[in-house]
């Protein structure tokens, strides 16, 4: 054996023998099995308890800063791995929006940003146009507010609009080349076959004056797409006729990201320096800051949308904060997306307390479906899904209180500010959206 076949095999085995050494150390993180070891609600305790039943994984970030101001992030993983599926749903959201910012900012055209009025076509079959959109100021359709409504409360159409815009072939070939290599987002939620998928709508976008600045083409992505061994899971399903089928439900085909993955998209758009360049969303700081308002904001603060804040309430979309009170305190902000189900629920949050002067991340995924049929809307979200996500914020808040740190200053992201609904608004407010 050559010298040089000897240090590539070597090479090899070293980084093998690394990647089982770092998977048994994220079984038994320390610091986060003490966390997890506080929560006495019975039900969250049996998730605890057997993790890889309910498909939990968890991941904890400290951050910790330099005398200059620097953070610095230790992440603590808890049954974290990639191999054990799980439907980020809305979760797509997120990285479908970071693009749409990206792809505006490469495009450089004049009169073409994410206020420019859109129109869609129907370009090809099942397709729906799109002229108007009732929740915006001007009535028009505009990637602002696509983000706007797929940030505040989870609006599924804004996400389909923005995979339409994005493209099936750039999501992909982008997310991979970020680095994100279990990113596969293959469906809009729209029922549509996965050859419908590939293909996207003609856009327009007009200027104020109505005058047409730029027409998209309708796509069609010839790419081949990898998707892993089959994943199956469930005992029975409900299927497209609505019929109950004995048997698992198939998720081969469908949308995939990884809970470290998403983590890592999240960090690049809140700390962008901290994460290698490539890894990285390439957006202006203007969009930046605009994307973390919506991520943040909430409900009751936003005048457009005009979400009936009684129903829309602030944490309805911030399942670590979620208690009978629905409100959250004013000197926290969360910046996260979330996504539900097939009875998955998700969370990655970045939190920051302005008051108490701490900010982590933490993110989570869990699987809660006693009854085993999947796609029949009956879940156990509300006595395990909701409370494991409340039990396990309030515990690692708890702890990030007490963590010691050597530097702690104020809390700020400069530029970023909110905006407030005006109390003699009298429009009516938006009481169903399709989420």
């Amino acid at each position: 054996m050559n010298r040089l076949l000897q240090n590539i095999l070597t090479g090899i085995f070293c980084t093998i023998l690394f990647m089982s050494i770092s998977a048994n150390a994220q079984q038994h993180d320390s610091t986060i099995d003490r966390i997890l070891s506080n929560i006495q609600h019975e039900q969250v305790k049996k998730i605890i308890a057997d993790p890889n039943h309910y498909r939990c994984q968890v991941i904890y970030t400290q951050i910790d800063r330099n005398e200059k101001g620097a953070p610095r992030f230790t992440h603590h993983r808890f049954n974290v791995d990639s191999n054990l599926y799980f439907n980020p749903a809305s979760m797509v959201k997120m990285p479908l929006a970071f693009l749409s910012l990206e792809k505006l900012n490469e495009m450089k055209i004049a009169g073409v940003n994410k206020y420019s009025h859109m129109a869609f076509d129907s370009s090809h079959e099942k397709q729906v146009a799109m002229k108007n959109d009732s929740s915006a100021k001007n009535f028009k359709p505009s990637i602002a507010q696509f983000i706007r409504r797929a940030m505040l409360i989870s609006e599924n159409d804004p996400y389909n609009r923005m995979y339409q815009f994005v493209g099936q072939e750039r999501a992909n070939r982008k997310l991979i080349e970020k680095g994100y290599a279990s990113s596969r987002i293959t469906r809009q939620f729209m029922g549509y076959t996965e050859d419908q998928n590939r293909h996207t709508n003609g856009i327009r976008f007009f200027d104020d004056e109505g005058k047409l600045v730029y027409h998209q083409q309708p796509a069609y992505n010839r790419d081949s797409i990898r998707f892993p061994s089959t994943i199956l899971i469930g005992d029975k399903h409900i299927n497209r006729n609505d019929e109950l089928v004995d048997g698992p439900f198939d998720f081969t085909r469908h949308n995939n990201i990884s809970l470290d993955d998403m983590r890592q998209m999240l960090q690049a758009v809140i700390y962008p320096s901290s994460v290698p360049k490539h890894q990285r969303f390439n957006m202006t700081e203007t969009d930046r800051l605009f994307m973390l308002r919506y991520m943040s904001q909430y409900p009751s603060e936003t005048p457009y949308p005009n979400y009936d804040s009684s129903i829309f309430y602030d944490s309805y979309v911030k399942f670590f904060f979620q208690d009978s009170t629905h409100s959250i305190p004013a000197h926290i902000r969360v910046f996260n997306k979330v996504g539900w189900a097939y009875g998955f629920l998700t969370d990655v949050s970045y939190v920051m307390d302005t008051k108490n002067n701490i900010d982590y991340m933490l993110s989570a995924t869990v699987y809660v479906n006693s009854d085993g049929v999947i796609n029949d809307s009956k879940y156990d979200e509300e006595s395990m899904g909701f409370p494991f996500f409340r039990e396990l914020g309030k515990a690692v808040y708890q702890y990030e209180l007490q963590r010691p740190r050597l530097h702690q200053p104020p809390l700020k992201i400069k530029g970023l500010e909110y905006e407030k609904r005006d109390p003699l608004d009298k429009r009516p407010t938006i009481k169903m959206a399709d989420n």
